[in-house]
């Protein structure tokens, strides 16, 4: 081999050598992120339903919370067409719309286009607990194969798109979220990529709804030990537990279930004849399903009016009025409503007030003033 072709071969095989070496030392730092840790209250189940592909991190909570209250994430920048999750979701009302919310009428939200959602909302209270499907009729879950397993990341991009919600587009929305300054880096951040996806996207909102816990209500202190209740909230409380009482905890727990609610969906004896098309059956297609809503949480209820699916009930009272008297028989009601052949369980007054006591005892205050779930005080590209 001639002296010119050794250094041509010598030259090639160092290039080479020298760009490997690039390539691996690129490579030595790796892209981490910070666990969020989950300090889950004493009383509290121990499984929580986080997806084994969005793992919960302090980056992508951070990013979940900004892009949660930006109303860019409508994919539009016109301050009248600006909508967010927050919009609808408020904080003070344990993320509800709110019966006095000034621009939707009695707690029904309505989208850009002015279309009404079809059902009023399910406070976002303690969802990292939830495992039987969100939404009144449990439609979103991965006991669903027609929807191919959709989770809590799904309702992202389903905001987006419907026309009672955002009305936009997902392509729209990833380029303009895309194309504000300080967000790639939360990206990069949380998921390893400063590219915008609503894949990712979806995950980091999931990531903040499911950091969304509330376990500080008088009831909890009660529970530790560290207050202890009126002899009407005790009365209350014995009213709840028993069937002969309130007859509340089949459906909604007690102290062993804190989460107040069994998360399953049951005809509770609203109606006589159902025609609404998200109801239980319409997911299940089961007959025993018509008529079947969730069973939301009790917690913070002083601040989740209006109540039920369809908003009917304006006060705490009412629900319990409707309870203690108004139910109405139909072929599909729930077996554990016991006292369907007197219309309720017909409490006495003073009943009703101690029952009222002991529900009051679930309010969380310092859930819907938590900082760490507030709007972040500078939005990414805000001056």
């Amino acid at each position: 081999m001639s002296m010119k072709k050794s250094w041509i071969l010598y030259f090639i095989i160092l290039t080479v050598f020298i760009g490997s070496c690039k390539k691996s030392g690129e490579n030595t730092i790796p892209w981490t992120t910070i666990p969020y840790l989950i300090t889950i209250p004493p009383h509290f189940p121990q499984k929580l339903n986080i997806p084994s592909d969005n793992p919960m991190t302090v980056e992508g909570v951070t990013l979940g919370r900004y892009l949660f209250y930006d109303g860019r994430l409508s994919g539009r920048t016109d301050p009248d067409s600006l909508m967010s999750c927050a919009n609808c979701h408020v904080q003070a009302n344990s993320f509800v719309c709110g019966i006095n919310n000034p621009k939707y009428t009695n707690g029904h939200p309505f989208g850009i286009t002015g279309i009404p959602t079809p059902h009023f909302m399910l406070p976002m209270i303690n969802l990292i607990w939830t495992d039987h499907g969100y939404l009144w009729n449990g439609s979103i879950s991965d006991e669903n194969p027609a929807v191919q397993s959709r989770k809590l990341e799904d309702l992202v991009w389903m905001g987006i798109v419907a026309p009672h919600e955002m009305h936009g587009d997902t392509g729209r929305t990833k380029a303009l979220i895309q194309s504000i300054k300080g967000y790639p880096e939360l990206y990069k951040n949380a998921f390893g990529s400063d590219f915008v996806t609503i894949k990712n996207t979806g995950k980091a909102i999931a990531q903040f709804v499911r950091s969304l816990i509330s376990a500080n209500s008088k009831f909890d202190r009660f529970l530790q030990g560290e207050v202890q209740l009126t002899a009407s909230e005790r009365t209350g409380f014995v009213l709840f537990m028993t069937e002969q009482g309130g007859d509340c905890f089949h459906c909604h727990g007690g102290d062993g279930n804190p989460l107040f609610t069994t998360n399953l969906f049951y005809n509770n004896g609203k109606d006589s004849l159902f025609d609404d098309l998200r109801d239980r059956y319409h997911f299940t297609m089961s007959s025993s399903d018509i008529g079947a809503y969730k069973a939301p949480t009790l917690r913070n209820l002083v601040f989740t009016a209006p109540y039920m699916h369809d908003g009917r009930f304006k006060t705490l009272d009412e629900v319990i009025d409707f309870y203690s008297s108004g139910l109405v028989w139909s072929p599909s009601i729930s077996p554990l409503m016991h006292h369907i052949a007197t219309h309720g369980i017909q409490l006495l007054p003073q009943e009703k007030a101690d029952l009222k006591a002991f529900l009051l005892t679930l309010t969380d205050s310092s859930f819907v003033a938590n900082p760490a779930f507030a709007r972040p005080s500078r939005m990414p590209d805000e001056n």
